[in-house]
């Protein structure tokens, strides 16, 4: 890895902040439905409490937009921390308020502080000088561990960097490595799994995957803007129309390059977007006119598997179908268990394609579970994480 680890620093005894992703899901109740982001933050925090560190722990969770919202309140990330790791976890009532900036001061080595929502100002997003100065108070050293957020700039992640000397935590180590190593130096044959709703938010993954991988196969809505440019007629499937001309080049590039471009032989068709709406299974070519595709067929699946099966190296980036609809949720859990079975390295770039190896109980079968959606599809485009970017390098 190019980029300093908290292995690479001498942590003995420093006061530490620490960027964690604990943006989990929860219920109206506040009781958190998957606790997945906490537990990978946990191998860096117990490697800091073994240095004997002060550590403050901060996050974001949601989007309350600058103001506090009790919804969004870091609380039950402390109670299930505390859990975890079986040891008190200090709450501050805020930021960088009176609360937090004492509990801090009072820190003993050993202790641990979790500090309020990050999002509750303003200043995190917008990357301000000032808000970072402060947060990098709570700190000699920063170790950066939030990969679902390494994409953005923020004051926590890449604000701070201009104060204290920076280092990644295992989590981002993990993640790159992984990523890194699928498109670096694959095994072959190597495949990509594409879904999601638009075309348009895949442009840069499909063009830069097009000159690594051995075959690209499409899912989920933005299938319907490839079937389009076909000739196809779509009904009112999503369609992004002025994306066509895109999705021609793009297959024809795929061509010329010898990747196989697969897209849906059939679909899953309904005349609503609605869990009980009315179904039917349909050829890719006879989409009739009022109906929409909202998850690919049974063929589709068949097809795809058969493909799969021959694959060494396996990235996989969005749901194949409407998922958050158990009806249209089909094609991408059956995808899931197909995984399941392969002897291949198996890359699931977080958001909803991780979520359904967890649902079809195959999670612990697949290599690597991204836990970033956006920076992993980043990642996957070549760009560059302004979070990781500001890391020290090794």
């Amino acid at each position: 890895m190019s980029k300093k680890t908290v292995r690479d620093i001498d942590l003995k005894d420093k006061k530490v902040l620490v960027r964690c992703d604990f943006n989990v899901p929860m219920d109206e109740n506040q009781n958190i439905t998957d606790n997945r982001r906490i537990v990978a933050a946990l191998p860096t925090i117990k490697y800091l409490l073994e240095q004997n560190c002060k550590i403050t722990l901060c996050s974001h969770l949601g989007r309350p937009k600058g103001e506090f919202k009790k919804e969004f309140s870091l609380v039950p990330v402390a109670k299930e921390l505390s859990k975890l790791l079986n040891k008190e976890i200090i709450m501050a009532k805020d930021v960088i308020g009176e609360d937090a900036v004492s509990k801090a001061n009072n820190l003993k080595n050993g202790e641990i502080l979790l500090l309020e929502n990050l999002r509750f100002h303003r200043e995190e997003t917008d990357n301000d000088p000032e808000f970072s100065k402060k947060l990098s108070n709570y700190g000699e050293i920063f170790v950066n561990d939030a990969f679902g957020t390494a994409h953005r700039a923020h004051a926590s992640t890449e604000g701070v960097t201009h104060y204290l000397p920076a280092v990644s935590g295992f989590l981002i180590e993990k993640e790159l490595k992984f990523l890194d190593e699928a498109l670096q130096n694959p095994e072959r044959p190597f495949m990509a799994i594409l879904g999601g709703s638009k075309v348009s938010d895949k442009i840069g993954v499909i063009e830069s995957l097009i000159n690594k991988v051995d075959a690209i196969l499409i899912g989920g809505g933005m299938a319907y803007t490839f079937l389009k440019a076909l000739g196809y007629n779509v009904g009112n499937s999503l369609c992004e129309d002025d994306k066509i001309n895109l999705a021609m080049e793009l297959m024809e590039k795929a061509k010329e390059k010898g990747v196989k471009f697969m897209l849906p032989v059939d679909n899953k068709i309904a005349k609503e977007f609605k869990a009980d709406a009315e179904s039917k299974i349909v050829p890719s070519a006879e989409i009739p006119d009022g109906w929409q595709g909202l998850d690919i067929g049974p063929e589709t699946v068949k097809l795809y598997a058969e493909e799969l099966k021959n694959a060494k190296t396996i990235v996989w980036n969005g749901p194949l179908g409407v998922f958050e609809l158990e009806k249209f949720a089909i094609g991408t859990n059956e995808i899931a268990k197909v995984l399941g079975d392969i002897d291949a390295v198996k890359i699931i770039g977080g958001g909803d394609s991780a979520s359904a190896v967890e649902k079809a109980g195959v999670a612990e079968k697949m290599t690597h579970i991204s836990t970033g959606g956006g920076a992993s599809l980043e990642f996957l485009e070549g760009k560059k994480l302004p979070g990781i970017e500001a890391l020290l390098d090794n």
